[in-house]
């Protein structure tokens, strides 16, 4: 399975890795780089995407594939818990530095996001599934996390030419995505087109 700490550092990379160039570096400073770049706001729309999941001070959000925290430390300032979820613990240094004192990281493994049974009300994943390659059981991991009622936001680059994100060959189409996600055991519900490069889901947990 691709590193997960890759996530969204690989996927906001801009021109110089179009056409499925996904270099790999142990430099957790580039990886903070590509993350936190002020051009990704332009077309992440995280004020957007934020203000799209509606979270409450009771809801408790696991952003897995955290990184360096961009969503994460958003995401604190309105809900009430927030695990930021990363196999890399330097991102998860950067994520907790100055972070409000309802945020809190977590190591995960490859293969687990290291989240307990029914802890978790939303679980929140922006440019992070096509880096996964077991994502049924990946997903089964994520489903047991998830409270009765509760959610699955999936954000991704949807399969075609872009000037951000990966290779199409690495990308997930939309479809494909929804297939796979109803398959572990939940049901599309909403659907946002406001981004323009990626797709933008909300699932239930059945």
């Amino acid at each position: 399975m691709a590193r997960l700490s890759l996530l969204a550092a690989i996927a906001c990379c801009l021109a110089a890795q179009r056409h499925g160039e996904h270099r790999m570096t142990h430099d957790a400073a580039e990886y903070a780089r590509r993350l936190e770049d002020p051009l990704r706001d332009s077309w992440q729309k995280p004020h957007e995407v934020v203000a799209a999941l509606e979270l409450k001070p009771t809801e408790t959000i696991a952003d897995i594939g955290a990184g360096t925290g961009y969503f994460s430390r958003r995401f604190a300032r309105h809900a009430g818990k927030v695990f930021a979820v990363d196999i890399d613990s330097r991102l998860l240094q950067m994520a907790a530095n100055g972070a409000s004192p309802n945020l809190t990281t977590v190591l995960a493994a490859n293969d687990d996001p290291k989240l307990a049974p029914a802890s978790i009300d939303t679980a929140f994943f922006c440019d992070v599934l096509h880096h996964i390659d077991d994502r049924p059981a990946y997903l089964a991991k994520v489903r047991a996390a998830i409270k009765p009622g509760g959610r699955l936001v999936v954000i991704d680059f949807h399969k075609r030419e872009l000037p951000v994100g990966p290779g199409i060959a690495m990308k997930i189409a939309r479809q494909e995505m929804i297939r796979e996600i109803e398959a572990a055991g939940f049901a599309l519900s909403k659907e946002l087109d406001i981004l323009p490069y990626q797709y933008f889901l909300f699932f239930d947990r059945k």
